[in-house]
């Protein structure tokens, strides 16, 4: 008897103690997603000081926080409050923060700064975060601030300013740390530290250049520092080494720095000439917006819609794709249309047929979701073409097989009719292996006409799966059971 209790009791102890161990985990998953989220008191304090107009107090609560924090703080206050707090702490504001605010808000938050502030803080910034900041801005504004730069840095951005949008020329900095392929480690070192205030604020790699300033490869400053002064440059160079057309399109730019693993990259104009150098940070930066624009787009509601968007905005980024849910909408229920005396006689069908157009929906946008992402990343491509046709018609089929089973069963349990469970069970096979090949085959299609699947493909999916859904379910229907 003793040993039972014991045992109940280590049991019991057991129990309490998984139960902690499991409090303990949720509680650090939780800190772990909150890790690096703003103090929610933050906003209060800060509407405090604004309202007491205690310019030092502001001072005091921002100095820790990172530029891209405060320009978190920036987009999460309200019209009012913004203005307010920049009214008292515009000189606060440095070139970092403008170029870490959501490209909606940064306009409105450089209107707000005094001339001078703005000049302040365009001046600290690199060629191409300064191309970055002005380049969605009104002409009035984008004169205003090349006018505060300091010649050379005017020619700079001007120059990248005259590429094309979403080039590497616009992606570039034109801040470059290069020497002659002839020199050695220790004249290199040398040239740094006699050079010391012109260099960049952050770089990866010197350069190397021929007489025609052509770059012939790059040395990472790890291998400079741990080199011997006598050691050729040449001797060290790095085997990445990868040379980017300033006409490049950003998208390619930063799939090769995924790729290939890229830290930075030189860039060159059209006759092979050093003309400047992207770096990881700008690659990532286009890699991240290339995602959020997919979803976006997938979602219907507009690749630049942000959190800071007005109303009106919001409202007419959306309309369109809303506009063209109503019509595909139409259209299924023009099909439906074709058999109102088939549900006139049995009810059963209506009550029963969004849920086949709802599994093919969901089904159809899961492979559209894997298409879209494969063809973003190049992993789609002509030659695995077919077999991920075939993966996702065997995929929609054992998933519609499956399916078919359970609605089979609540056709018959429900209604009472294995005629009825037998038609639904068909229905759903049909529909989920359309979606499958639906999913993958519109998308590609699309880029084929180079038409972006991301923005185009749900209307399209979701038309196919609707009219494929309710014409097998109601057709079947008026065979099998009229």
């Amino acid at each position: 008897m003793l040993g039972a209790t014991d045992g109940r009791t280590r049991e019991k102890a057991g129990a309490g103690m998984a139960d902690q161990h499991d409090d303990e985990v949720l509680e650090r998953d939780e800190d772990e997603r909150d890790a690096y989220a703003l103090d929610e008191s933050l906003r209060g304090r800060l509407k405090a000081l604004v309202a007491a107009g205690d310019v030092d107090g502001i001072d005091a609560l921002m100095e820790p926080l990172h530029p891209a924090d405060i320009a978190d703080l920036l987009e999460q206050v309200s019209d009012g409050e913004r203005e307010s707090w920049l009214a008292l702490w515009s000189r606060g504001i440095d070139g970092e923060v403008l170029s870490e605010l959501d490209w909606g808000l940064r306009e409105e938050v450089i209107a707000l700064l005094p001339g001078d502030v703005l000049a302040d803080a365009v001046r600290e910034l690199d060629s191409d975060d300064v191309v970055d900041l002005v380049e969605d801005l009104e002409d009035d504004q984008i004169e205003a601030i090349l006018e505060v730069l300091e010649p050379a840095d005017r020619v700079a951005v001007e120059q990248a300013l005259a590429y094309p949008e979403e080039t590497a020329g616009r992606l570039m900095q034109r801040e470059v740390v290069h020497a002659p392929e002839h020199w050695t480690v220790g004249e290199m070192i040398d040239y740094l530290r006699a050079h010391a205030g012109q260099l960049p604020e952050q770089f990866y790699h010197v350069i190397l250049t021929d007489p025609r300033m052509k770059p012939t490869g790059y040395v990472t400053l790890g291998r400079l520092l741990s080199s011997a002064r006598q050691t050729p440059l040449q001797d060290i160079v790095e085997d990445s080494f990868r040379v980017i057309p300033a006409t490049q399109h950003e998208d390619d730019v930063a799939y090769a720095f995924n790729q290939y693993h890229l830290i930075s990259a030189p860039v060159v104009d059209e006759d092979g000439r050093l003309v400047g150098v992207i770096t990881i940070d700008d690659a990532m930066i286009v890699l991240d917006e290339g995602a959020e624009e997919e979803i976006l787009k997938l979602a219907g509601v507009g690749e630049e819609s942000s959190l800071s968007d007005r109303v009106l905005e919001t409202t007419k980024q959306r309309f369109p794709w809303l506009f063209v849910n109503l019509i595909t909408a139409i259209l299924a229920s023009l099909v439906i249309a074709q058999f109102e005396d088939a549900i006139a006689q049995i009810v059963a069908l209506a009550v029963l047929m969004p849920i086949v157009a709802s599994m093919g929906g969901n089904a159809g946008t899961q492979s559209l979701t894997v298409a879209v992402r494969a063809l973003a990343t190049r992993d789609l491509t002509s030659s695995n073409l077919m077999r991920v046709v075939l993966r996702e018609g065997v995929v929609g089929l054992i998933n519609g097989a499956a399916f078919a089973l359970v609605m089979g069963i609540v056709g018959l349990v429900w209604f009472g009719s294995p005629a009825l469970g037998g038609v639904i069970a068909a229905a759903m096979v049909i529909n989920l292996f359309v979606a499958g090949l639906a999913g993958i085959l519109i998308p590609v299609v699309l880029d084929r006409l180079n038409i972006d699947p991301a923005l185009a493909s749900g209307a399209f999916v979701t038309t196919v799966t609707d009219v494929v859904g309710f014409f097998a379910f109601l057709g079947l229907a008026v065979v099998f059971l009229l």
